[in-house]
């Protein structure tokens, strides 16, 4: 029994790799149970990749993952469905021609004498609807005559089905207005309140500021930065996920040394350098009789 002090789910050194292109390399992630766990960065950077690693999608070239302190192979959507894993993609995957409750059993119908049970799935639509304190207001209207903010409402109810351990959330927020952003965001809260791992996929970093724990970034594949919510800027975000702060251990490791971070400011670039680097003694050149020149 996990008690939320172990991850419910680990992957250490994932490889992927597409023909020539190496897409993840050596990438490692924990989830803990009761967690918001934000994946940022760049187009690109390995992002959909490990989270179809980790729903079946793909099965990785090497690493481990392991789930609730087994190691386990996930060998498919239903694999990743069965040890307790939920993704609703950025597309939703629903059908706007059917109502909720057709769509929240898609696949799970529930069955009485031979015949879809329809009143017990309405009824365990409007019990999983308001677990999320979901403003829907009728659960047998299409998905078509809902909004944004209430189609992704329906969307991770329906990952709620199977009574999963982790919900991995890809791009929830994308394409949503200010008022649906929030009502989305809210439901994040209320699914770490009933003890899930949650993995936010997002390049808002607002909505990453608003409800994660932890930020995995990765770039061109690799994990580039780990931090903890509280010990993090939007600068500091912006600049791992970009590349412009390769450096984030080497600074790290200097501001131990000096008690403060060493800025550009800080840095001469006409300063004589030590022997050995360039040359003995050598000394970067003038400016002014570079222009001279």
């Amino acid at each position: 029994m996990n008690d939320g002090s172990q991850p419910i789910l680990s992957l250490r050194g994932i490889d992927k790799r597409f023909g020539a292109v190496q897409a993840l390399s050596d990438v490692s992630l924990d989830v803990r149970p009761g967690e918001v766990v934000a994946l940022v960065g760049d187009n690109g950077a390995g992002k959909s990749t490990l989270v179809k690693i980790m729903s079946g999608v793909y099965q990785p070239d090497g690493g481990e993952i392991v789930f609730d302190g087994l190691p386990v192979s996930i060998n498919g959507p239903k694999a990743s469905q069965a040890l307790g894993i939920a993704t609703v993609f950025q597309d939703l995957a629903l059908c706007d021609n059917l109502d909720v409750v057709a769509n929240l059993f898609l696949g799970h119908e529930r069955t009485s004498g031979g015949v879809l049970d329809e009143v017990e799935m309405e009824r365990h639509s409007w019990e999983l609807l308001r677990q999320l304190s979901a403003k829907i207001p009728s659960v047998r209207i299409p998905i078509a005559s809902l909004s944004g903010g209430q189609r992704q409402t329906v969307a991770i109810a329906r990952s709620l089905v199977g009574e999963p351990k982790v919900v991995m959330l890809d791009e929830p927020t994308a394409a949503l207005g200010v008022a649906q952003t929030a009502e989305v965001l809210n439901l994040i809260e209320r699914l770490r309140k009933r003890g899930l791992g949650v993995v936010l996929i997002t390049h808002n970093m607002a909505d990453v500021q608003a409800v994660a724990d932890r930020i995995y970034v990765l770039r061109l594949g690799h994990n580039s930065a780990e931090f903890a919510i509280g010990e993090v800027t939007t600068e500091q975000l912006v600049a791992a996920i970009t590349g412009a702060s390769d450096n984030v251990v080497a600074e790290r490791a200097a501001r131990d040394r000096t008690g403060s971070a060493i800025t550009p400011e800080d840095i001469d670039p006409y300063a004589v350098l030590p022997d050995g680097a360039g040359g003995p003694g050598r000394v970067s050149p003038d400016p002014d009789q570079e222009r001279d020149a």
